[in-house]
């Protein structure tokens, strides 16, 4: 029996072997950018080098021994507003993914009706007839030069580029907590300097009080020690402002309204402390860890993917359609092999003449691949630089902490001296105010250093990419390293 299809044409067949050929486009290949063998600020912040535990990174906050901090980490990564929608634009690339995959395989559409005729008296016999029909219909774009394949590749490097913006959200976000944590602590610890001095220099008061009351002295004397003390009361409202401030944001952080941390956090919990030991990656380690270089890599790969879609338009394009259907005046003759009726069709289209619009879009998403790549380089010398930069002000403030310390033992020894002269009449209250200003300034400056200390190691641990974990299962983190896709 003939068959009801026709021959397909030559040129399709031939279509159809080279759509598994070679794309057009360039091929991706991460590029290789020489990273420095070690930091040159390690050995002054006293930090070690050496390759790190990726998990140990992760968990970084875990070294600072803080129970209340570790829990209000894990607490925003469950409730965080920004990481709910991060996860949001990662779930639109996954389907954007699948989207572009579909491109590849043929469309298949079916349909089936029934009809009842009558014919007018008139014009014809008058009589009625049934008519049903069944079928498919199918259509599919081949392939030939890759630009559909491009496509794909550019849709899976967004899809990992937008893993990876999550990762850098991720790692934004426990940062940020660790960074208000510590603001909170410091601004309590403030306050606790502030509340102690106030209640010393409430006893200088009195003293001079007495001493007047006593002829010793004048009420000159009175009133400094009372402008002394309003001075030192006058800090606590800004210090309590800095502490509800703080108290907010982490509440905003964690995805939960304002206020609702206040009884968690009421209790001073003192400033975090710096671990004995810090050890920081090499930089290649860095580099692989940071998401944010990894976004922009992965932007890198999708824009060189998007030359190959772009120049696939100047290449004929070959379609393949057709069509099977079932057509009988009863349900039953359906299943007969005189109903069956078919076609297949074979297109060709090219472009011949579109002054230079083809040429003129490569040589834009050209542009914009240099564009991706010149955003990588400065993307992996920023990462360097974070590093160095947070090493550098680690050991400034470590070896600040250290100075002011000295300074307020001594400072500490000056106003009980002071005081003690004075009480006894062998030195003027000048000097009780001077010494007394000068542990409230010391204290003051020895506190912030310390909070500075725990938020520079936090900002270096955020530098190197701490905050996330990279497993075998992540293709981004094989790409980081260094493989093509």
């Amino acid at each position: 029996m003939k068959s009801p299809f026709p021959v397909i044409p030559a040129p399709l067949l031939v279509a159809l072997l080279l759509s598994g050929c070679a794309a057009v486009g360039p091929n991706y290949a991460t590029p290789e950018l020489a990273a420095p063998v070690t930091w040159r600020g390690a050995a002054a912040a006293e930090v070690v080098v050496a390759p790190t535990v990726p998990k140990d990174l992760a968990t970084w906050w875990r070294q600072l021994d803080d129970p209340t901090l570790i829990g209000l980490i894990e607490q925003a990564l469950q409730g965080s507003l920004d990481l709910r929608a991060s996860q949001a634009k990662l779930r639109e690339a996954r389907a954007r993914r699948a989207l572009a995959g579909a491109e590849l395989f043929p469309t298949v559409s079916g349909s089936a009706d029934g009809r009842r005729v009558k014919a007018s008296s008139e014009t014809g016999g008058g009589g009625t007839a049934n008519r049903f029909s069944a079928g498919f219909d199918a259509s599919w774009e081949l392939d030939v030069f890759g630009g559909l394949r491009r496509g794909v590749e550019a849709a899976q490097a967004n899809l990992e580029a937008s893993q990876a913006s999550l990762y850098d959200v991720q790692v934004s976000l426990v940062a940020e907590v660790g960074l208000n944590y510590t603001e909170l602590r410091a601004s309590q610890a403030a306050l606790a300097i502030a509340k102690a001095n106030a209640a010393s220099q409430t006893e200088t008061l009195q003293l001079t009080q007495w001493r007047a009351q006593a002829g010793l002295t004048t009420t000159l004397d009175v009133e400094q020690a009372r402008a002394n003390l309003e001075q030192t009361k006058a800090q606590i409202p800004s210090l309590e402002t800095s502490r509800a401030e703080a108290e907010q944001r982490l509440a905003i952080l964690l995805g939960q309204q304002p206020g609702t941390l206040a009884q968690r956090l009421t209790q001073p919990g003192g400033i975090p402390r710096i671990p004995a030991r810090v050890t920081v990656g090499i930089p290649a380690d860095a580099l692989r860890q940071r998401p944010d270089v990894q976004v922009a890599e992965r932007t890198l790969a999708a824009e060189t993917a998007r030359i190959g879609v772009v120049e696939a338009q100047a290449y004929p394009s070959f379609s393949l359609s057709g069509s099977l259907s079932l057509e009988a005046l009863t349900v039953g003759a359906l299943s007969s092999g005189n109903a069956v009726a078919g076609s297949v069709l074979g297109s060709v289209a090219a472009p011949i003449f579109d002054a230079g619009r083809i040429r003129q879009q490569v040589n834009i998403q050209t542009a914009v691949q240099e564009q991706a790549l010149i955003n990588y380089e400065a993307t992996v010398l920023n990462a360097l630089g974070e590093v160095e930069n947070a090493l550098a002000a680690l050991a400034n403030t470590l070896q600040r902490q250290d100075n002011l310390r000295e300074a307020l033992q001594a400072a500490r020894l000056a106003a009980r001296l002071a005081r003690d002269r004075y009480s006894t009449g062998l030195s003027d209250f000048q000097t009780v105010l001077d010494t007394e200003r000068t542990v409230l300034t010391v204290e003051d400056k020895l506190t912030l250093s310390e909070a500075d200390g725990v938020k520079t190691l936090i900002q270096l641990y955020k530098a190197l990419g701490g905050g996330w974990s990279p497993t075998p299962a992540n293709p981004i983190a094989t790409v980081a390293a260094g493989t093509s896709p």
